[in-house]
């Protein structure tokens, strides 16, 4: 299991794969559980997913800036189930991106003292995220992000994932095999950014610990157990 060198000045996972350890504070994690209470009760809100056969995935979802269709793997302006149109992405959660990455950049360039650092991971602007809610018994396949635009996927822009709540137990690999996945885990503000020869990279979460969320984050914005996750990409 990979273990960062330096918690607080993050570590390399592998090339564009960047882990931000305990990078979003107390009072920012409680921003953004705030942000997606309020968000997820309104339209284009929280709701769990399925496929036509009447199968749900293991957890509770909402997008922001355009919908995903888990049926057909590709982006909309409204969601099939309710014609809801996704919430934008807020200007808040966009600066939070913005200074994860430029932060990243900082631990490429402490660790491979390379200037070209924007192709080691691309900046991006989010426009769209999607958030998971997991329960204490959620889980998410083993996958590949590769529904964005031909062109933000080529560029290899990343995706920026924020974990908030009960620490999650995170495979990735260059293959979908479980049994040859690395695994680490993430814990409450920790931000996991993958992207350049990384964004293609198969992961997904193989189990929840149950009560390991802050009590910070269970007292006043009243977080339910288990794991919000946030995603952001660039369309």
């Amino acid at each position: 299991m990979n273990r960062p060198q330096d918690e607080r000045m993050g570590s390399i996972l592998r090339s564009g794969m960047v882990l931000l350890k305990k990078y979003l504070s107390t009072d920012d994690q409680v921003k953004i559980v705030r942000l997606c209470r309020d968000l997820g009760v309104g339209p284009g809100g929280f709701y769990r997913p399925g496929y036509r056969d009447g199968a749900k995935l293991h957890l509770m979802m909402m997008c922001l800036g355009k919908n995903w269709d888990p049926e057909t793997g590709k982006y909309g302006d409204c969601r099939s189930i309710d014609d809801a149109k996704p919430p934008r992405v807020p200007d808040e959660l966009s600066c939070f991106v913005a200074k994860a990455i430029k932060d990243s950049h900082g631990v490429i360039l402490r660790n491979n003292k390379q200037k070209e650092v924007n192709e080691i991971l691309p900046p991006m602007t989010p426009n769209i995220c999607i958030v998971n809610f997991y329960s204490e018994t959620g889980k998410l396949g083993l996958h590949q992000d590769c529904d964005e635009s031909e062109e933000s996927l080529r560029r290899g822009l990343p995706v920026v994932s924020f974990s908030i709540g009960d620490t999650a137990e995170f495979l990735y690999g260059s293959q979908r095999d479980i049994s040859i996945a690395e695994r680490v885990m993430l814990e409450s503000g920790d931000v996991l950014i993958f992207g350049g020869k990384s964004r293609h990279i198969f992961h997904g979460v193989s189990s929840i610990v149950k009560g390991s969320a802050p009590l910070s984050l269970l007292d006043e914005p009243k977080l339910r157990p288990g794991r919000l996750n946030l995603t952001f990409r660039e369309y």
